[in-house]
């Protein structure tokens, strides 16, 4: 056998309770908890729970050969009973499996525990980041009567997943195979051969978390219909907490400490600001030679890596989040994050990140150094401001992003797409 399938926990048995529809659902993706890096595992696993709790049936399958990859030691797993059935998939070939089909494709040695799950009675197949678990090639195997894509990130059009150039900056024009080698990305000559195109055909739709993603991959001439649906985040405050006039005031970056979040860039513009401190909040191959520079720069603090439970307090009692990413993102979840705790963000004008500080006004836009500092001093300056744009920030996130307007929406989706079907297969 070419592939293991390890399942930690058992489903839990969930019935189909009368006067409901409830479905199972197979959610495929390359990083899951506790192997992951970034906000895409976190929004699946926070979906799959979600899911759970309104009767569904829920089975994740990951590549852990992936996560093994960049990280060698294994993560802490903490016993869960949250009734999602995970399916770690972990080859014999190792971390050549993840690396085949980077350059393939498809599955290539996972083919078989893949074909395993998904040849089972789903009534969704979701596919998320898919990179490095199957490629586009994955996408032909859902035998599910609905099957949906979501664009955490803009693979379908870029080998570097989020436009960043030549390691270097936002992607002005596609100069791909060049960028992937300055990039240290083995150039991917699938890409050439309309393998997205065919393997798009089995997809019903593509859920965009951004008007900016959804632009995007439409001006691409991708197939499928692509439907907006920002993502939600499952932190949630039990209680709030009164700020009142912080003797310093604190802003917070929450996000991997890589060259395309515009930390770097973030920390320098930060050096002269020495009435606030700004913590970082997160890992990344930037942070030990970050810390290491701005060790002697007090008011500048690294954290490195925090739980959802501990990220509360940070966002609740911090001035603004700031969020300056350089490479244009789909979509800010730690942005939906600090909304939820009642605090505004200050946001770098790059893909959709911006859209939740359109949609609500919890916060502000910059595109320059100067707007940046701009913002600063007066969310630090003015209470009153910063309570305001903290409001809406909240209200923003009751309207928009809580868990049950997004699950309310997906689910209404998959039954517009189901109704579709029946009627297009009866005519």
């Amino acid at each position: 056998m070419a592939y293991c399938v390890m399942q930690p926990g058992a489903a839990l048995g969930i019935p189909r309770l009368e006067g409901l529809f409830l479905m199972r659902f197979c959610m495929v993706t390359t990083f899951y908890p506790p192997y992951h890096f970034g906000g895409d595992a976190i929004f699946v696993q926070a979906l799959a729970r979600a899911l759970v709790v309104k009767g569904h049936s829920v089975e994740v399958m990951h590549c852990e050969d992936a996560y093994r990859l960049q990280k060698k030691s294994v993560p802490v797993q903490r016993a869960s009973n949250d009734g999602v059935v995970v399916h770690r998939l972990c080859s014999p070939v190792g971390f050549l499996s993840p690396l085949i089909t980077q350059q393939t494709g498809r599955p290539g040695p996972k083919t078989r525990g893949l074909r395993a799950i998904l040849d089972r009675d789903f009534d969704v197949v979701n596919f998320h980041n898919i990179s490095l678990i199957g490629g586009p090639g994955v996408l032909e195997m859902s035998k599910a009567p609905v099957t949906l894509y979501t664009l955490h990130e803009h693979w379908l059009l870029c080998p570097t997943h989020i436009f960043w150039k030549n390691q270097q900056e936002a992607c002005d024009r596609p100069e791909c195979f060049s960028c992937c080698i300055r990039s240290g990305i083995p150039p991917q000559l699938w890409r050439y051969t309309g393998l997205i195109e065919r393997s798009l055909a089995n997809v019903d739709v593509l859920l965009a978390p951004s008007e900016y993603t959804a632009e995007r991959h439409r001006e691409a001439g991708l197939r499928p219909p692509i439907h907006v649906l920002p993502l939600f985040s499952d932190i949630e405050p039990r209680s709030p907490i009164e700020k009142g006039a912080p003797s310093r005031p604190y802003f917070l970056y929450v996000g991997r400490v890589t060259a395309s979040k515009g930390i770097a860039v973030l920390l320098e513009d930060f050096l002269p600001m020495r009435d606030y401190d700004l913590i970082v909040v997160g890992d990344g191959d930037l942070r030990t030679a970050l810390q290491r520079q701005y060790a002697d720069s007090h008011h500048i603090r690294f954290l490195g890596f925090r739980s959802h439970h501990e990220l509360i307090p940070l966002y609740q009692q911090a001035t603004a989040l700031i969020l300056p990413s350089l490479a244009p993102e789909s979509f800010g979840l730690s942005v939906i994050e600090s909304f939820a705790c009642g605090t505004p963000a200050i946001v770098h004008a790059a893909g959709g990140n911006r859209e939740a500080i359109d949609a609500t006004g919890g916060g502000y836009v910059y595109e320059s150094r100067e707007e940046l500092y701009e913002a600063l001093r007066a969310l630090a300056e003015g209470l009153r401001l910063r309570e305001t744009l903290g409001q809406r920030a909240r209200r923003g996130y009751e309207q928009y992003y809580t868990n049950e307007r997004y699950v309310g929406a997906y689910l209404d989706l998959i039954g517009a797409i189901r109704q579709r079907k029946s009627v297009v297969s009866t005519t």
